[in-house]
């Protein structure tokens, strides 16, 4: 059983004692368990099919596309609706999101 579900304490006191709010203790007393529960949903939700997202990491990948060359290019070929924050979340999920490294021209220039 859990700690805080056999403590005989108020509310207010095991909040102080442990350094929690008070609507911590009163979420804790409800549950079953002693683990903390995830906030991030189990099933994430994504704007492209698992097909299309390998596609565009793929194009991450091979052709070292700034994110906002590559949103050009998903909202062309894959979704219109497409938003950089979304695209964003999608590379990092994948760790893809750091900003890409372009060669240089012998002139100092990025290459277009």
């Amino acid at each position: 059983m859990h700690p805080i579900r056999q403590s005989d304490l108020s509310e207010r006191k095991l909040a102080q004692k442990l350094g929690i709010t008070r609507a911590t203790v009163r979420k804790w007393k409800k549950r079953d368990f002693v683990h903390d529960v995830p906030c991030k949903p189990r099933k994430l939700r994504t704007s492209l099919t698992p097909e299309q997202e390998f596609v565009v990491l793929e194009m991450r990948k091979t052709f070292l596309l700034s994110i906002y060359d590559l949103l050009v290019r998903v909202r062309e070929f894959f979704k219109p609706d497409m938003t950089r924050t979304s695209l964003y979340r999608l590379l990092k999920r994948h760790t893809l999101y750091a900003e890409t490294k372009r060669p240089y021209s012998p002139g100092g220039k990025f290459f277009s």
